[in-house]
């Protein structure tokens, strides 16, 4: 008896999902943990999930390479802005297993307040992990502003 073709397919896709699960978690749980560092204004607790050549392009579009640079900026970040949050949700992690790399994509909200308004601004991000010496780190991340509400800052593309 020959096996239908389409049992074979979903089979063989079944394999590497079960394989990628336990990975999956972890990202997860890192994710989370990166959403409270951010709530605790921690900064260094939010560097320490970054590999060392992390990349971002954060809302506004600028660019920043460094775990060292980014970090200063976030530190920097929570001084101007006291109240500042930042909440990234998973909608999906993929692990490529033998690769230990892994694709986040998601959801991001921001609000802070600002000459007395309360600004909130979110979107869609893109995050690349890559599992180094066991452990999940983030090497890239991509965060586009779908939306924006509150004075003049959702105005124009902040500088």
């Amino acid at each position: 008896m020959r096996t239908p073709w389409l049992a074979v397919l979903l089979a063989s896709l079944g394999a590497p999902l079960t394989a990628q699960q336990p990975d999956t978690q972890l990202i997860r749980e890192a994710r989370t943990a990166s959403n409270r560092a951010i709530a605790a204004h921690d900064a260094n607790a939010l560097a320490a999930f970054w590999m060392e050549d992390y990349h971002i392009t954060p809302s506004t579009s600028a660019m920043l390479a460094g775990r060292e640079a980014n970090r200063a900026l976030f530190a920097e970040l929570f001084q101007s802005r006291p109240d500042v949050i930042y909440v990234r949700t998973a909608d999906s992690v993929t692990v490529n297993v033998p690769w230990a790399v892994a694709a986040e994509q998601g959801h991001w909200n921001g609000q802070w307040t600002a000459d007395g308004t309360r600004i909130r601004v979110g979107g869609s991000y893109y995050a690349q992990w890559r599992k180094i010496n066991g452990r999940w780190l983030i090497q890239a991340e991509v965060f586009v502003p779908t939306w924006c509400e509150g004075g003049a800052y959702c105005r124009q593309r902040p500088q």
